[in-house]
């Protein structure tokens, strides 16, 4: 068993190895340590706020939008490029019409 004087420390996380994951770590080991001086009592009141206001009503709307949001501008993208991929379907349409009814040559099919 343990003694109480003992500390009990974490194993070493391997360095990140891009700024994305090395801020992902960074983010983890500040919201462990926010939640450990919130339960020894020594959380600062900015700290307690931002844990407060992150479960209200409104913050849970605002997160809501957002992720719509970013939904409807993924839409938008596919949407593009469906526009883009059906307007080259049309245009070699037109070209295979156009050589089948002898309109055009088939060897400015490539044009």
């Amino acid at each position: 068993m343990r003694r109480k004087s003992e500390k009990v420390t974490k194993p070493k996380s391997p360095p990140a190895l891009t700024l994305e994951s090395r801020e992902n770590q960074m983010i983890a080991k500040s919201v462990d340590l926010a939640e450990k001086r919130i339960e020894e009592g020594t959380a600062s009141d900015t700290l307690l706020l931002h844990y407060l206001k992150l479960g209200t009503t409104r913050m849970q709307l605002e997160k809501a939008k957002l992720e719509a949001e970013v939904e409807l501008a993924r839409a938008k993208s596919a949407s593009i490029k469906e526009q883009d991929n059906a307007e080259q379907l049309y245009r070699e349409a037109i070209k295979a019409f156009g050589i089948y009814t002898g309109n055009v040559d088939e060897d400015e099919e490539d044009d």
